[in-house]
């Protein structure tokens, strides 16, 4: 295993980012910058043993300060979406950027996490963990917090990602990484070719605005069902109503485990290349997104991303849950420790 620093890229004030790059004893290498703790590129052999960049992104830092779709970005204090950019937390309501219709979408747009700098510092296992401090009132959210995400690649082909926190008020702490990944590599084109398992039979539908009902919904017999590996372009274009909400997949699924337990939440598998990823996590719900709004734009080497080039697995708590009190919540308790971790293993097949 080893990590080597590199440049990459400076800002408009004059601020250099930096690159961290993990490689592993199998060639598997995981490039992040220091802005944003963004994941850059990801080499993962196919069955041929041939290393492809397997995640959308830009060449260099200057693309992470606008990236209208989050590629590979760490996401926070809050993934997905809040209902009407409100929530109420010890009887006092919070309200938050207006970023999606009404609605608030990864906390902020132009001040995301996504989009500062993180400290950096190489473990002695050579992980990478990123630290970033946010102040009481960043973003619209209560409490000082101090929240770190490391970056690790085992000898066993897993890039494994934890998350802590912790905030001296009650606060929403459910951070998520953004990574769009297309098994075949960045540069080809649509993934809706694709196999996906996902390790559920019940999502939490969504009205207008894609803001959950409330409910769970059984997916059995309908095309949300992945319960068996399934291609993704198979059932997308189907006439039905939460799939014209999200313009495709664009849903959070509750992962068959209990509570904050870890275990299996996806397999992504292409036919093409060989590649695989499993998806663990200790988070009770997984985003399953196809990138059906990723706007025609230019990324690393000049290639061309398009709508539905890539599949986002997005570990998280639910939707808008802060404001469902029937769901986990991603409250985190003045001076409590948040900890959680995400795996995505590798293989072939």
């Amino acid at each position: 295993m080893s990590v080597t620093v590199s440049d990459f890229g400076c800002l408009k004030d004059g601020s250099r980012a930096s690159l961290f790059t993990i490689r592993n004893k199998n060639g598997i290498s995981v490039e992040i910058t220091d802005f944003g703790a963004n994941l850059v590129r990801l080499f993962v052999p196919d069955r041929n043993g041939k290393l492809d960049d397997i995640v959308l992104g830009f060449d260099d830092v200057k693309g992470y300060t606008v990236n209208p779709s989050y590629f590979g970005s760490t996401i926070g204090r809050n993934a997905n979406r809040i209902g009407n950019s409100t929530f109420t937390l010890d009887g006092e309501t919070y309200k938050l950027e207006v970023n999606d219709n009404e609605n608030n979408l990864h906390s902020s747009f132009d001040d995301g996490y996504n989009k500062r700098f993180f400290k950096a510092e190489i473990k002695p296992d050579d992980s990478v963990t990123f630290s970033l401090f946010s102040k009481d009132g960043d973003q619209g959210f209560p409490g000082n917090l101090n929240m770190s995400v490391t970056y690790k690649l085992t000898d066993d082909n897993e890039l494994v990602i934890s998350y802590t926190g912790k905030s001296d008020k009650d606060t929403v702490f459910n951070p998520t990484n953004h990574s769009y990944f297309n098994l075949s590599g960045h540069d080809s084109g649509s993934v809706m070719h694709c196999k996906l398992k996902l390790f559920s039979k019940e999502l939490t539908p969504v009205a207008e605005g894609s803001i959950p009902t409330g409910e769970i919904m059984k997916i059995a017999g309908t095309p949300f069902d992945f319960s068996e590996l399934t291609t993704i372009g198979d059932r997308i274009d189907d006439k039905n109503e939460l799939l014209g909400i999200g313009l495709g997949y664009d849903i959070n699924y509750v992962i068959d485990k209990k509570g904050r337990e870890y275990g299996c939440a996806a397999v992504l598998v292409d036919e093409k290349s060989g590649r695989s990823i499993t998806a663990y996590t200790d988070l009770p719900g997984v985003q399953l997104y196809t990138g059906n709004c990723i706007k025609t734009q230019k990324g690393k080497g000049g290639v061309t991303y398009k709508k539905r080039n890539a599949v986002c697995l997005e570990t998280q708590f639910y939707p808008d849950a802060i404001n469902h009190p029937e769901f986990p919540q991603p409250v985190l308790k003045a001076g409590e420790e948040f900890t959680s971790t995400t795996t995505y293993k590798f293989g072939v097949c």
